[in-house]
């Protein structure tokens, strides 16, 4: 089975670098293209067996499944060139979520799918989302799922939650990771810890508490009861989450979906002028 990567920026990248060292998938099977072939030839760097294509049409001729990871709205126009050449038998895997399965079925007579992943999937950890088109059958999907679960968790989603799953699968860390930035900052302005010390100590306290969640030993909720004491220093921090925090998350998952929507109007389009 050859697998093709068409776009190797920084999603493709992390499927890539899970696959191969997760040994789903061996170098020998790889075939890779990118606008930016410097990036292709990064990526040769590190795992010599993998071969380069000069474009992705070559890469769609080649490979049995095909990870698409271009951005959006250049979508239409790659799709346009790889109709010819895909198949009915093979499998097209969009790992971008503004487009539907549906779109990527008016595009060519392949089977299609979409797989979105996470920065977590690089551990080989956290979830992915799949999606599949009309044409996958039973064994598509089963192979497509059984790929991604070396990776991640993979989970089954529906178009109307696509985005909100994203935002919590895909956005997550790079939002978490903001908030963690903010504590450890907060920390060293107020008192005398080193940033170094704070960054030690915060990261430490995140590893610890997802491997918590993660065995099982609590939930958020009861997390939050066993440590916050009545009447202690844990509760009157959670004051002050109380008050401030308010309807921030509210206001990021509207802010998210209003670019969402307005992305993908303007990918409806450009998939309209493609017919």
């Amino acid at each position: 089975m050859q697998i093709g990567v068409i776009g190797t920026g920084s999603m493709g990248t992390v499927l890539l670098e899970a696959f191969i060292e997760s040994k789903a998938i061996d170098q020998h099977q790889v075939l890779v293209t990118n606008r930016t072939m410097t990036k292709a030839e990064a990526l040769k760097d590190r795992f010599p067996a993998i071969e380069i294509a000069s474009d992705s049409v070559t890469v769609a001729k080649k490979a049995d499944i095909i990870f698409l990871g271009v951005k959006p709205l250049q979508m239409p126009t790659i799709l346009r060139q790889l109709a010819p050449v895909c198949h009915p038998d093979k499998l097209l895997i969009s790992i971008t979520s503004p487009i539907s399965v549906e779109q990527l079925e008016t595009m060519v007579d392949c089977k299609v799918a979409r797989a979105i992943p996470s920065i977590l999937n690089r551990a080989l950890t956290g979830s992915s989302l799949i999606s599949f088109g009309e044409r996958c059958s039973q064994n598509d999907r089963q192979r497509v799922t059984e790929l991604m679960a070396t990776i991640s968790e993979p989970l089954l989603i529906e178009e109307n939650i696509t985005r909100v799953s994203s935002d919590i699968v895909s956005c997550g860390p790079a939002f978490f990771s903001y908030l963690m930035q903010q504590f450890i900052d907060g920390a060293v302005r107020q008192t005398n810890i080193s940033k170094e010390d704070a960054t030690t100590l915060a990261t430490d306290m995140m590893i610890g508490m997802g491997k918590l969640l993660e065995q099982g030993h609590y939930t958020l909720p009861t997390l939050q009861q066993r440590v916050c004491v009545p009447g202690g220093i844990t509760g009157e921090g959670i004051k002050v989450l109380e008050e401030e925090v308010g309807q921030m998350f509210d206001h990021l998952f509207q802010q998210t979906h209003a670019k969402y929507e307005e992305e993908k109007a303007k990918i409806a389009d450009a998939f309209s002028k493609s017919q």
